[in-house]
Parts: C-alpha cells; structure tokens; sequence
C-alpha cells in the first residue's frame, strides 16, 4: 500500500498519538512513608493508578499461602492485580517504569507486571520473601515496574526490577531514605538518564511529603486529599487548587497536564500498615475506586473478605465477574468533567469549575464532605478494634454495612446518582 504524502502525515501522526497515549495512560504515581513519619507510627503505602481500564474493583482471592484483597479488572479470575495485602500483612503496588530497559535494543518487555504482584500475594509474607522470590524467577523476567512492599516487621522497600537484575531502596536506610520516605512514579533511578516518565509528577508528590513529613502526623486521610487529588504542576508554578484559577479569574477550563490526579485514574489506594507485634489483620487498604476527585476511599481488610465486602467496591456476578457500583457513578462524574468533544485530540480539556469552585460545590468539594462524614461514623469502630487487639469479621462486616449504607444515601443526594443499580 502507498499512501500519498497527506495520507502519510495523518497516518504517522495518528500512529505518534496512538504510542504517545499507550505511554501516558500507565501514568501511577507511588510512595511508601515508613512509620517514622506517621501519626500513628505505622508504615503508609500509597498508589494513584493510570490505566485504559478504567473499570476496578475489589476482589478477594484464595491463595497457595496466604488469603489477599487486590484492586483488579473486572474480569473472572484475572490474571493480573494491581496493589493488595494479604493475611500476613505483607502489601504490594507497582508503577510500570519506561526506562529500565534500552528500545534501541528492542529489550521491552514488560507483561508480567500484575501476574508478579499476584503471585507474590500468595506467597511472600515480609519484605526478605519478596526479595527471595525474585531471586527465583527466571530470566527474562518480563517486567519492567518499581514494585513497592511492606510487611507487618515495620519493613518497606521498592525494588526497581527489570528483565535481568533488581535494585532495592529501603525506606529505613538513611542513606537512600534520608527522610523516612520515598517516591515513584514512571521512571527508575537505576534506569537511563532523564528517560522514562512522571518526572514533574515525582517532584510534586516528593515535594508535598517532604513539606508534610516536618509534622510527623501523615495519615492515610492526607494522603488521598493532597496526592491522589493533586492539580498542582510545580513546573509551570500552578496549584488549581489555590483558588487563583476559578471564576472570574478565569474561564475555568483547563488541560490536563503532568498532574497527578488525571482522566485515566482509574483508583487510588492507601495501605495503612501495622507496628512490629501487631496482629496483621489490622493492615488497612483505603481504596478509592473510580476517579479519586470523585471517590470517596473507603476500607477495607483481610479478616472477612471470604464472605463479605463492601458492595460498592465488590459486587460479584454469577458468572465470576466482580464489578464495582461506585466506580460506574464516579465514572459518569469524571465524564461530566472531561466533556468537551468538539473535535480531535481534545479529551484532556476539563472544566475544573465543575470539580473546584469558589462556591464550595464543586463535586471534588462535595466528595470530600461524604469522605468526612464516612470517617466520622466509622472511627470509633476502629479506635475500639485496636483497643480490643483483634479485628473481628462481624465488626468488620457492620462496618461495610455503614459505608454502603452512608455512601450510597449521600450520592444519591448530592449527585443524584444512584449506587443501588
């Protein structure tokens, strides 16, 4: 086939947008705080994750070792996680990295990312058996991720893992953690120089936890409302967040570039870990699932998830799929946002009016006052849980009937949609 010379120049520029899009959409930004830093003295892990599958939800599966609760797809019996913990108390993320491997030599490989994070649930209960199991894989490896852990002994690392080799970063080591935490995004410092991706994302995230880490009080509430819905871009000097960028001052429109909030964030978790003697099944996965601007986080944990989840993160079907209602209404909510579709290559046009106004109505305002209201009502739940040393399915249960129950009435009325279909 020939194609003449404006056929051509249409033909590679969609061909450029198509690489370019399949690159930007694994955009996570990560970062694990140890307790040193916490309010509580326990470790933190955190993950904002970009996809083409916007469609997660919470599953529990049955592993050879170890019982473990994972954001997936939607599918039955998925292959691939994408961060969970299991009963041991060991969790696990990952970000994809673009420049562990050379292009030019053809060396990127990397399908195998979500299976490794599955397999090691099952399996590794602390950091040190995450490091062996590596260690036991065969070469190629097909990865090319920073994988973050932590464990129920008060460890916590990234391992920057490509085909052949693997480099840890211990965030107790002072001299790779000076501040007690660290950061990924889409690149790997053992990597090639300046490429890869997620470099003005690093900086923000990193600069935030550094500001924040002075107070030794982070908690997993500061970290989705200042990370996970951050629209800042230290490069270019703007926080929309400031209130410099709403009406009159502007039209409100904005495009969507380098924050770490984003069209393609599918969800967002938190990994509240616990301290060194304490019973695993107190580690806590705060999951945001849908567009976290929109999303309320909401718990969830090992000990009962067998028989029970939250029905809004996980509602199974007959035929072993798992979806989850509060995805489907924040994805009608970031699609009132992103909604300018006059024309081509315009999807990152959103009218951040709608999400943050001066008013104080935006729907990223409003999330935040049923996320307020969803802590307020299950705290003392927990603060009795931990007194008491154990966490027991039936306390856990009523608090999944609380969170349905307090979510969907609050959506329903705020953004007139209804999590009951």
């Amino acid at each position: 086939m020939r194609l003449k010379r404006n056929e051509a120049v249409r033909y590679f520029a969609a061909i450029f947008v198509m690489v370019t899009c399949a690159l930007t959409a694994e955009a996570c930004t990560s970062a694990i705080i140890s307790g040193k830093l916490t309010k509580d003295g326990r470790p933190l892990m955190w993950k904002n994750r970009d996809t083409g599958n916007l469609d997660n939800c919470v599953r529990h599966m049955k592993g050879e070792k170890y019982d473990f609760i994972a954001v997936t797809g939607y599918g039955a019996n998925p292959r691939s996680v994408w961060i969970g913990t299991n009963s041991a108390g060991f969790s696990i993320l990952n970000t994809l990295s673009y420049n562990l491997s050379d292009p030019d030599k053809n060396e990127r490989v990397s399908t195998r990312n979500g299976a490794l994070m599955k397999r090691a649930l099952e399996i590794c209960g602390s950091v040190e058996d995450f490091r062996n199991y590596l260690d036991t894989l065969s070469k190629p490896m097909k990865v090319e991720a920073n994988y973050g852990v932590i464990d129920a002994l008060g460890n916590g690392a990234y391992f920057e893992v490509d085909n052949y080799r693997y480099t840890m970063f211990d965030v107790n080591d002072s001299v790779v953690a000076p501040h007690g935490y660290l950061v990924r995004t889409n690149f790997s410092f053992t990597g090639l120089h300046d490429k890869g991706g997620g470099y003005v994302r690093y900086q923000e995230a990193e600069r935030k936890i550094f500001e924040e880490s002075a107070t030794h009080a982070i908690t997993p509430g500061w970290i989705i409302g200042n990370l996970s819905r951050n629209f800042s871009n230290p490069l270019m000097g703007i926080d929309l967040r400031s209130g410099d960028f709403n009406k009159p001052k502007t039209n409100g429109w904005f495009v969507e570039q380098d924050f770490i909030a984003r069209r393609s964030t599918s969800c967002a978790a938190v990994i509240h870990g616990v301290k060194p003697g304490e019973d695993p099944s107190f580690t806590t996965m705060w999951t945001v699932i849908g567009y976290p601007p929109v999303t309320p986080a909401i718990p969830v944990w090992v000990t009962g998830a067998d028989s029970k989840l939250p029905r809004l993160l996980s509602t199974p079907y007959p035929d072993g799929r798992v979806m989850s209602p509060l995805c489907g209404g924040a994805s009608a909510l970031r699609d009132m946002v992103y909604n300018y579709r006059r024309g081509s290559l315009t999807e990152n046009y959103f009218n951040w009016e709608k999400l943050h106004n001066n008013k104080g109505d935006g729907y990223m305002q409003l999330n935040a006052m049923i996320e307020d209201e969803l802590y307020t009502r299950i705290h003392m739940a927990l603060v009795s849980s931990r007194k008491g040393k154990t966490l027991s399915p039936e306390i856990v249960f009523r608090i999944y009937d609380e969170v349905d129950a307090c979510v969907t009435e609050l959506y329903g009325r705020h953004f007139g949609i209804d999590l009951q279909e």
